[in-house]
């Protein structure tokens, strides 16, 4: 026996017991009085913007701006009309020159920030990842306290792929220097839909 099966032999032989997730009490955990306000200040706080709408109206009118104003914008989001037929097979050359990028969010998290963005509402997964400024859209319903809370309804998502993203990317290095977009958009606004 080799010295790479031996040592596989032994992982397989020293598996731990598999347990049950710990059950956690929603009402022990944090909650706050306006998750909206609380979610709105934390995004700010860690470098991405907010934005109260009135309707799928004002985004079409955002968008229909960038577009005038010579901006390469992706929608990936049909309430604000036809989503191109061959987002979901662009590759990262295609995507490279796309300066906004519009997509709807699942749910907004007020403890951290983040927001989940499912592979189904992303078109193409390096949508998100790809874009010089990313645009996410909520409804103010979907804004969830913590976590905890979170989890219990990303668990129904079954579209394989999900991320949380909060804020632009961020990078900093032992020099304390930070940049900005070095793995993902240079910005994050969420736009927030009235319930």
């Amino acid at each position: 026996m080799s010295a790479r099966e031996t040592i596989l032999a032994n992982i397989m032989a020293n598996q731990p017991v598999s347990q049950d997730l710990p059950q956690i009490d929603l009402q022990a955990v944090i909650h706050y009085d306006n998750v909206l306000q609380q979610f709105k200040t934390v995004l700010e706080s860690i470098g991405g913007k907010t934005l109260e709408i009135k309707d799928w109206q004002e985004l079409q009118a955002m968008m229909e701006s960038d577009q005038a104003a010579g901006k390469r914008i992706i929608n990936a989001i049909s309430e604000l009309g036809n989503i191109d037929e061959t987002l979901s097979t662009m590759k990262a050359e295609e995507l490279a020159m796309v300066q906004r990028a519009y997509i709807k969010a699942g749910i907004a998290v007020a403890e951290n920030g983040s927001v989940w963005v499912d592979e189904a509402a992303m078109v193409n997964r390096l949508l998100p990842f790809i874009a010089e400024h990313l645009v996410l859209v909520i409804e103010q319903k979907n804004i969830v306290a913590n976590m905890h809370h979170a989890y219990q309804q990303v668990a129904s998502f079954e579209t394989g792929f999900g991320m949380f993203l909060a804020g632009p990317s961020k990078t900093a290095d032992i020099e304390q220097s930070l940049v900005i977009g070095a793995h993902g958009a240079r910005s994050l606004l969420v736009c927030i839909l009235p319930s």
